[in-house]
């Protein structure tokens, strides 16, 4: 049970908030992008800083109570939530710090990757991330983080140089290539719950537009479509990059009406090399099908990551699965043609 001294404690401790089951607030704060997730925290702890989440940190472990961390409430599991515990919510934390002559950035944990775009692009520079711009940039990294930038760059957690975390101890510690490095191995891919991380120091890509967007088909094509897709990726530089998707083409602009409410397949491309040889690396993608939607042309970054936000938006019920494979064979594709209405995407 928690203590009303400590509670008090805690409260005088914090610059942020803490929202409680009884405020009018409460199923706002708890309300996270999938909203299949119905978790009811003990208490919602939001943090502007550092401090903050020390406090929050040191008063959990004092009273014993769960904890789940929150950046951009984006992971479809809804692990950002926990049942009666606390919730050390980041999202407040938004402060993005760019060096463009060291080609980095300091980017704290409550940020999303629009934001991210939007700082890094200003530069001419770029971060591999994700296709959705409400992603968190924590749960991302932390995840892996695979985007449009992936096969030229690597994922999100390649490109992190440092990260700022809290332990259990309510300790901060950088942990780096030269500092904790044990810990700094763990936070990239060997488990998770080694801390808070408060903020990400990303080394950053000289890229500012590409050539890029997507381009469909007609369902019908969609294994030749499919072969021809895993074919053309086999083959060209890690500059081209491309996932294969089977969606509804959304009943409004910019989509022409006769395609609107359509089940198609497409790939969304993105082509990191010179623009003038952008053409010439599309005539072959162009002359297959043809395709009945091209709207492949240079186009910002920031605009590319957010393109499919409107498709994917925070508070339906989500349920995602994934798996992956070495190799598109003929077994793999006839495995994907799926039924018409459903939403599905490979990438390579």
């Amino acid at each position: 049970m928690k203590s009303t001294l400590s509670m008090t404690s805690l409260e005088h401790k914090l610059t942020g908030e803490i929202i409680r089951p009884t405020d009018d607030t409460y199923n706002e704060e708890r309300s996270i992008y999938n909203a299949m997730i119905d978790k009811r925290p003990g208490m919602i702890v939001k943090c502007k800083n550092k401090k903050d989440v020390q406090a929050a940190v040191d008063f959990a472990r004092t009273e014993g109570m769960e904890v789940s961390i929150r950046g951009g409430g984006h992971n479809g599991a809804g692990l950002a939530l926990v049942d009666d515990g606390m919730v050390i919510d980041l999202s407040p934390m938004k402060d993005i710090q760019v060096d463009p002559g060291k080609r980095t950035a300091v980017v704290q944990a409550g940020c999303l990757l629009k934001e991210v775009d939007k700082a890094t692009h200003e530069h001419g520079l770029a971060l591999p991330s994700g296709i959705i711009g409400t992603t968190g940039v924590g749960g991302l990294t932390l995840g892996g983080g695979i985007g449009y930038l992936s096969r030229k760059a690597g994922l999100t957690v390649d490109r992190l140089q440092e990260a700022e975390i809290v332990l259990a101890s309510g300790e901060l510690v950088t942990a780096s290539e030269t500092s904790h490095p044990d810990l700094f191995w763990a936070i990239r891919g060997g488990g998770g719950n080694f801390g808070v991380i408060t903020s990400f120091t990303f080394n950053l890509l000289p890229i500012k537009n590409v050539y890029a967007g997507p381009m469909f088909w007609p369902l019908e094509q969609a294994r030749e479509a499919m072969k021809f897709y895993d074919e053309i990726t086999k083959d060209v530089s890690n500059d081209l990059y491309g996932f294969f998707t089977f969606l509804i083409v959304p009943p409004g602009d910019p989509f022409p009406e006769h395609l609107q409410s359509q089940n198609v397949c497409g790939v969304a491309w993105c082509y990191t090399g010179p623009i003038e040889k952008a053409e010439e690396v599309f005539k072959p993608i162009r002359n297959f099908g043809p395709p009945i939607l091209d709207f492949v042309g240079e186009i910002a970054m920031p605009a590319l990551n957010g393109m499919f936000d409107e498709l994917y938006p925070p508070g339906m019920q989500w349920y995602w699965r994934s798996h992956f494979i070495n190799e598109l064979t003929d077994e793999s594709i006839q495995e994907n043609e799926l039924p018409r209405g459903r939403a599905h995407e490979v990438s390579i």
